[in-house]
Formats: structure tokens, C-alpha cells, sequence
């Protein structure tokens, strides 16, 4: 099962009673859902308890019967897609009245009027996302996004949330395939507007996500970094092996004097040490930088 669908069995676990926060996370189910309108009511998903949690919704909330069906969506793997109706027309224009609307609409948006307070605000963007709300696996990609059929209605979505003190951003847009995308790319702001609407598992989920994946993104920093001071500490010894060994096959290491010879031995003897593990096996020992102004002599004298 995928991050975002673990998402939205987590809120569909959230008990409720019947109550105005309750039709305000059904209005939200229902008006971006497929079809929301005086005749008819039709709300896919590809999840099985988001169609179960919706018809549960409706049928508490109105008191009206569901039908249920599902069918293969044919994509790759054959997943199920679940469609959830309101059967009889009378029921649909009664719940499309209760939340305001006429049906003579130019376009679909939000009425404001049924998000009476910050806990229906809450449970309506919870209804949101179980309709048309996905969430990427933190740990691929930090996405969150909610496909939209409409212009209008997305922009009366960014403008709710963007409205909400704990959110208080405003999500980016893009159209794709007819729909448009309104998206947020940040992990806190997405672990942020999951908490608010319910989901405080897969919130922490994220959270632990980012953590670990901090973690590893140091720790292959740090190798890398070590693996480069290798490289450069291995090319750096095999030159000065080269230049030891020139001197060596011309005029001979006997011709240094006493601290060149010395170091360059060890050099030729130890070619895997580091110029300062090479000052403490000098007699006496001396410091890095003493190895190396001595090194850059015999490079100068191996040119």
C-alpha cells in the first residue's frame, strides 16, 4: 500500500458524530469529487475506505441510500476503482440545496458560509484530500498535491488553506491533463497540513522520513569527502614516489643529505602514509609542515 493511501486510511479511521463538522467534511468529499450537482451525485476513488467513510458520510448525514461498485481501472497492476452514487435524484437535489446552491451556477466554488468555524475548515480540506488529495513517500520526494477540475474552485481551495493560521502558505498551480494541480513541495508545510487535518501518523511518518534520509545524506557526504582526501593523499604520495625514484636511478639517494634521505626512504618504504603519520617515524620526529616543505625539496630536486 502506498504513503498516500496508508494517508487516507488513517483519516478514515476518525470517528464521527452527526453534526455540522460532519457535513463539512462530506461537502468537502463531495464537491470535488467527479459529479456533484441536482441530478446527480458520483464519487470515485481508488481507495476501499474512502468509498466506504464517504457512503458513510452521505447515508449519516442525510439519511439517504448508496450503491457501491467497483471495477478494474485498467492500469498497470489492475487496480480497483470504487464508485460510490446516490441512487435517487430527489436525494441529490436536497443534499446539493443544503449546502447553498441552486444549480444555476456559472461554476462550481466553495461556499463559505458552511465553513462556520476552524474545526469545520479542518474537517472540510480533510474531505478535500480524501477526494482528490495525493501525498508522494517521503522518502522519494516531499509531494502533496490536489488535482482539481476546475479554475475557479482551485483557487478557492489555495485561498482556504492559505487562509488557515496554522498553514498560512499558499500552494503553487499547474495544469495537467485538463486538471489543475495545486501542489506544495516543502516537507513542513506538508507535515503541517496533514497534522491539521487528522492525519498525525503519517505527519510523524514524514517527520521520521526526513530525519533518517538527513541522516544517510550525511553520512554519504562524509564518505565522499574521505574518499576524495584518499584520492588526493594517493596521487599526491605517487608523485613524490616518482620524483624519490628519479633521484634515486640518477645521482642517487646517497647524494641528499641526511633529512632528505631520510624522508625520502620512509616515502619509498610507506607510499599509503600521510605526510604528518611520516613526521612521527622521522628521528626526531617533526610536524606536518616540516614533512612537506622537506617533500616539495626533493619534488623540486626529482623535476
Amino acid at each position: 500500500m502506498s504513503f498516500s493511501a496508508d494517508t487516507k486510511k488513517e483519516l478514515c479511521r476518525s470517528d464521527f458524530t452527526v453534526n455540522r463538522c460532519l457535513y463539512a467534511e462530506c461537502y468537502g468529499m463531495l464537491l470535488f469529487c467527479k459529479r456533484f450537482s441536482p441530478k446527480e451525485i458520483l464519487f470515485n476513488t481508488e481507495s476501499h475506505s474512502v468509498a466506504v467513510h464517504f457512503s458513510q458520510l452521505v447515508s449519516s448525514g442525510f439519511g439517504v441510500i448508496t450503491e457501491q461498485s467497483s471495477a478494474l481501472t485498467g492500469r498497470h497492476g489492475g487496480s480497483k476503482l470504487f464508485t460510490v452514487t446516490v441512487p435517487i435524484k430527489g436525494d441529490c437535489e436536497r443534499i446539493y440545496k443544503h449546502y447553498g446552491y441552486t444549480g444555476k451556477e456559472v461554476s462550481r466554488r466553495i461556499n463559505r458560509a458552511v465553513l462556520e468555524d476552524e474545526n469545520c475548515v479542518a474537517l472540510f480540506l480533510r474531505g478535500v484530500f480524501l477526494s482528490c488529495g495525493f501525498v508522494n513517500n517521503p522518502q522519494k520526494e516531499y509531494h502533496l498535491e490536489f488535482s482539481v477540475p476546475y479554475k475557479n474552485l482551485c483557487s478557492d481551495l489555495i485561498k482556504v488553506i492559505s487562509e488557515v493560521d496554522q498553514l498560512s502558505y499558499k500552494l503553487k498551480v499547474v495544469e495537467r491533463k485538463g486538471s489543475y494541480i495545486a501542489y506544495l513541495k516543502d516537507s513542513e508545510q506538508i507535515s503541517d497540513f496533514l497534522a491539521y487535518i487528522g492525519a498525525g501518523i503519517s505527519s510523524m511518518n514524514l517527520i521520521e522520513a526526513k530525519i533518517l534520509k538527513g541522516i544517510r545524506n550525511d553520512a554519504n557526504r562524509k564518505a565522499n569527502s574521505e574518499v576524495a582526501n584518499i584520492k588526493k593523499t594517493v596521487a599526491a604520495a605517487m608523485q613524490q614516489i616518482a620524483a624519490i625514484e628519479k633521484i634515486r636511478d640518477t645521482v642517487g639517494l646517497e647524494s641528499l643529505n641526511d633529512d632528505l634521505r631520510q624522508l625520502a626512504q620512509l616515502r619509498l618504504d610507506n607510499p599509503d602514509l600521510s605526510l604528518r603519520a611520516l613526521g612521527e617515524m622521522l628521528v626526531p620526529p617533526i610536524s606536518r609542515s616540516g614533512v612537506n616543505h622537506r617533500m616539495n625539496r626533493l619534488l623540486e630536486l626529482g623535476k
